[in-house]
């Protein structure tokens, strides 16, 4: 059975055992055998500072969409299911502008260019002017779209639930290339979104492969198997590379559920190192250090060069934590209770906390200059400055 034709209540079953829905609040039952770590006070702890907070509409819920915001220059972008789509002013969270209509948006906006784009639900792509929110253009693509789109040189490259990959221009969506690719009958919910590198678009699949793409026009360069699906059940054989992958330069780093972390070859897909570790969210790169957070919640950091363990801390255990990302010198994850924990990114000490609310941040934290931006399932968006 295709994926594009699970039924919702499969989806969300699979959410429910599988990325800890069922958990949240800190809620535990007979599928989440392991109960999340009670948490303690931190020694020598840092300032987490509120600069504000806001809700951005309903949020995702229990969709499993995991939908970031985005940010560029002094404006900050959110999109939801309920339709609502709006920029806020990065300093203080006012609405620069908002649209409400029956589109739901689905998987977070992306900027660049000059341009906002956003998927839907409903298997539409939509690009705004940031602007005034005013719609350029829309396009009709194969299945949902879940995952945050790219943008680079002049192109939109959207992946959609069924494994499709579309090219649009950003000018006027005129479609440039579709790239197509079969799916396992049975995965995780989530997509890993595409990454543009210079000339190429990297994309995890979840079937456990990287494929390198020209951007051009969407030929394949190179694929990579990353994890090989083993065991006698379908589910014990997903293998979904789900979170956000890195490109940088040369190098291509991504990680799998039930596999590895790799660091791979941008120009050929060869393996330069792996770790055995199974990764339900995405990465993040700081220096010489790949972060990641692992199935049981413990957060590494791996070096760059070999993957050998640098540090790692386990004191968050089994709360369901997102890809990091990285402010200066330290990094920041959400968690299932709605709290963004704040660690230091050269020894791994957890450093300051602070509660977004009390529903789940499932969404990478973004980046906006000096702020952390995290937002809940339930829409609820904190803007924080970390550190004196």
């Amino acid at each position: 059975m295709p994926k594009a034709r699970l039924s919702h209540a499969i989806v969300l079953a699979l959410t429910v055992s599988l990325v800890g829905c069922s958990a949240f609040k800190g809620k535990t039952n007979k599928e989440n055998i392991e109960p999340p770590i009670e948490l303690t006070d931190i020694a020598n702890e840092i300032p987490v500072s509120t600069a504000w907070s806001r809700s951005i509409g309903d949020g995702e819920r229990k969709l499993g969409l995991r939908q970031p915001v985005a940010a560029l220059g002094d404006a900050v972008y959110a999109g939801g299911p309920d339709g609502r789509l709006l920029a806020l002013n990065r300093s203080g969270g006012k609405a620069l502008w908002e649209i409400k209509g029956e589109d739901r948006y689905a998987g977070g906006p992306a900027v660049g260019e000059g341009t906002l784009v956003v998927g839907t639900l409903d298997g539409q792509v939509i690009a705004y002017n940031p602007d005034n929110g005013s719609e350029r253009w829309r396009a009709k693509v194969s299945s949902e779209v879940i995952s945050v789109p790219a943008i680079g040189r002049g192109l939109a490259v959207v992946r959609c639930n069924d494994g499709r990959v579309f090219a649009f221009s950003i000018t006027d969506g005129t479609r440039r290339w579709v790239y197509d690719r079969g799916l396992p009958s049975l995965t995780l919910r989530g997509n890993s979104r595409p990454v543009i590198e210079g000339d190429r678009v990297f994309l995890g699949y979840d079937s456990g492969v990287v494929v390198a793409l020209k951007l051009l026009d969407g030929a394949q360069l190179w694929e990579q198997t990353v994890a090989e699906g083993e065991g006698r059940h379908e589910l014990d054989r997903m293998v979904d590379i789900d979170g956000e992958i890195v490109a940088s330069g040369s190098e291509v780093y991504a990680a799998a559920f039930n596999g590895q972390v790799v660091a791979l070859d941008a120009g050929s897909g060869r393996p330069l190192w792996n770790r055995e570790m199974s990764v339900f969210s995405g990465l993040a790169l700081a220096g010489d250090k790949i972060l990641v957070s692992d199935k049981a919640a413990t957060v590494w950091a791996l070096d760059r060069r070999t993957g050998a363990s640098l540090w790692r801390q386990d004191g968050l255990a089994h709360r369901w934590l997102t890809t990091p990302v990285v402010s200066g010198t330290r990094l920041a994850v959400g968690d299932l209770e709605g709290y963004l924990h704040v660690l230091d990114v050269e020894s791994g000490m957890i450093v300051g906390r602070d509660q977004v609310g009390g529903d789940p941040i499932r969404a990478t934290p973004q980046l906006a200059d000096d702020l952390v931006l995290a937002v809940t399932i339930d829409g609820d968006l904190a803007a924080y400055r970390i550190g004196p």
